[in-house]
């Protein structure tokens, strides 16, 4: 097994591991109770931390950064209701629609 991801925040823990899971990938979620030591151990070793097995390692870590890195491009209006919402989003926040093909 190796660490592919680590965090002080079980959400984005956890997050990764639910994209590795919609990519074949598994994983599994260690050290998710140690945030209560810390102070008691080193900060760095309370990280919540995803681990997978050392075959799928390489592919889970070009998984993981396409997934946290910033989609970049420009924010895209709402054909239906007007609203402006960031690249990264797939849909409208305030209408839920999809966001256009186009990215506008």
């Amino acid at each position: 097994m190796k660490r592919v991801y680590s965090s002080f925040s079980l959400i984005a823990v956890h997050h990764a591991k639910n994209v590795l899971q919609a990519e074949g990938i598994d994983s599994i979620v260690k050290n998710e109770i140690l945030s209560s030591a810390m102070g008691e151990l080193p900060p760095a070793e309370c990280q919540a931390e995803v681990w997978v097995p050392e075959p799928d390692a390489q592919r889970a870590e070009i998984v993981l950064k396409e997934a946290f890195t910033s989609k970049g491009g420009a924010a895209w209006t709402c054909g239906s209701c007007g609203e402006t919402s960031e690249p990264q989003f797939t849909q409208c926040w305030c209408c839920l629609r999809p966001r256009p093909s186009s990215g506008r």
